[in-house]
């Protein structure tokens, strides 16, 4: 990995990246995802069935693209996942041989001062 201009280059992986951006409402989980939120307030929020919800989350998270944050109580009162994206920006370079990508990770900061704002 090699850093410039404040993004990460990510030479490993792009296509697991591709491909996890390809599937059907993995770009509405990233845009929900900016604050923490489990895969049920997701499910509702991008309104998708939950079993199709937690398969973009498992591909998202294999991608690198979203992380458990931790865990929380549902209203059921079961301990649940909770979910944010990791990144705000990507970049995919199709100009060379392999294709490459370029993200512009999330600051803990960042999220920090979101979640203040949220609440």
């Amino acid at each position: 990995m090699s850093r410039s201009g404040g993004a990460v280059q990510t030479d490993s992986e792009p296509n697991r990246v591709l491909s996890a951006l390809g599937s059907k409402y993995s770009a509405e989980i990233l845009c929900a995802a900016g604050t923490p939120k489990s895969v049920q307030t997701l499910s509702e929020d991008i309104e998708i069935p939950i079993a199709t919800c937690y398969r973009r989350i498992e591909e998202l998270v294999e991608a690198g693209l979203l992380e458990c944050e931790g865990r929380t109580l549902s209203e059921e009162g079961r301990r649940t996942n909770i979910y944010r994206r990791t990144l705000d920006e990507i970049e995919v370079d199709f100009s060379d041989e392999a294709p490459q990508c370029s993200q512009k990770r999330r600051t803990e900061a960042k999220n920090q001062l979101q979640d203040q704002l949220v609440e």
